[in-house]
């Protein structure tokens, strides 16, 4: 009930419908009784990609390829997942060199063996769904080398089965148990802003309407910008601007090597919750620069750099920066972090606070989370024909039924 009533709280502030203009694609679940229209099923222009909802399916590892292809476990969940309804999926944090891996078990787009993998997993997904794909492009630096999450998660030390030494800006490992990395020179720098131009051109190929590049949770380019793993004394460290220099550059060699008929954007770690850490003030200044160049919008989440953070958990408890951006900077954003109700990301859209949202554990949990949002909203969504005949009686109107099954019947 405390939902809803604070959906019909949300609905009031936005404008009636003029009279006449209701039709069958327009009904409203029973359940609201409203005549009103759902902001988060609204599309959403992302550069010169336009998403048919606000609801986007975050990045999430699977620890599932092998020596970074992807396999069939790939295939089953991204299958599923872009069967419901949702806006835009962005495919997991994908390595684009070997020692850029989170783990072995990370999916990677270094080589044409990853590449042929991941096109026959994206060919058999868009033959039975229409959802925007976009992929996000990683390098884990020094937390890289570690275990898969269910085996604990922890680095797997250099000499050890399996494991590599990290790279990062300086040698100042995560934990205080880990290989220390090595701190990139010129000629690394070098070679970490090609292997993500070289993906970005795999990415293209493979027909991504979207890059998303990784600067968040504490990865590689996180690393650069945060104090509290960068301890350079060159151009790429210290002051403010000189720390941002390193992200900014490989998001210009990102930028420059994907069509410019797609759009790229980022996702962004606001504050690194430590004191003397990375913060919303460095996010507001990064995000201006990416603004000035092409950047399309701003995931942002949140924390990742260090083991001394201290996050204040509770239910949308990152929207309060995605709404700062937005207002300070003029790029959509994509709010993410506990927003698990229809009730409560309808109103982050229609309260203006973010311009998305992002759902990661929410689609694991529930994989029809759109549909469920859409009846209890009283929207309409996008579905397979083959799966047309579940339709609730209660929301006769849920389903876009314009696609016509086998033999022009409809399903």
């Amino acid at each position: 009930m405390k939902n809803l009533e604070r959906l019909r709280e949300v609905l009031t502030k936005i404008p009636h419908r003029p009279r006449g203009a209701e039709t069958r694609h327009s009904a409203v679940h029973p359940a609201i009784r409203s005549p009103l229209v759902s902001r988060l099923f609204s599309p959403l222009p992302l550069g010169s990609l336009t998403l048919p909802n606000r609801i986007v399916i975050a990045p999430m590892c699977q620890y599932a390829a092998v020596d970074g292809n992807a396999t069939d476990w790939h295939l089953i969940h991204l299958g599923s997942l872009a069967l419901s309804g949702a806006g835009l999926m962005v495919l997991e944090a994908t390595a684009v060199s070997p020692e850029g891996r989170i783990s072995a078990a990370d999916l990677g787009l270094w080589n044409d063996a990853n590449e042929t993998a991941l096109a026959l997993v994206l060919a058999s997904v868009r033959r039975h769904a229409a959802m925007p794909l976009a992929i996000q492009l990683s390098h884990a630096g020094r937390k890289g080398s570690t275990q898969v999450p269910w085996e604990g998660g922890s680095q797997v030390h250099p000499h050890e089965p399996a494991g590599w030494q990290t790279l990062g800006p300086s040698a100042v490992p995560h934990a205080a148990t880990d290989t220390p990395p090595h701190a990139l020179d010129a000629d690394g720098l070098r070679r970490v802003r090609d292997d993500f131009a070289r993906a970005a051109r795999r990415a293209a190929r493979l027909g991504f309407d979207g890059i998303e590049l990784h600067a968040a949770h504490g990865y590689l380019l996180h690393q650069f910008l945060s104090p509290l793993a960068n301890h350079r004394t060159d151009a790429y460290g210290g002051p403010l601007e000189n720390r941002m220099r390193f992200p900014l550059e490989v998001f210009e060699a990102v930028r420059e090597a994907f069509p410019a008929g797609r759009p790229v954007w980022i996702r962004l770690s606001a504050t690194d919750w430590v004191e003397g850490g990375w913060d919303l003030d460095g996010t507001v200044a990064l995000s201006h620069a990416l603004k000035a160049r092409g950047c399309a919008a701003i995931h942002v989440s949140s924390g990742g750099v260090s083991t001394a953070q201290a996050i204040p958990l509770a239910p949308g408890y990152q929207v309060p920066h995605a709404r700062r951006v937005k207002a300070e900077v003029g790029l959509p954003t994509i709010a993410v972090g506990l927003i698990t109700s229809a009730a409560h990301a309808e109103a982050v859209i229609a309260d203006g606070e973010a311009d998305a949202v992002g759902l990661a554990r929410a689609m694991l949990y529930d994989p029809r989370w759109p549909w469920h949002a859409a009846a209890e909203l009283g929207a309409r969504v996008a579905a397979p024909p083959q799966y047309w005949r579940c339709q609730p009686r209660e929301a006769k109107d849920l389903f876009d039924m314009t696609r016509q099954g086998p033999g022009g019947r409809t399903m």
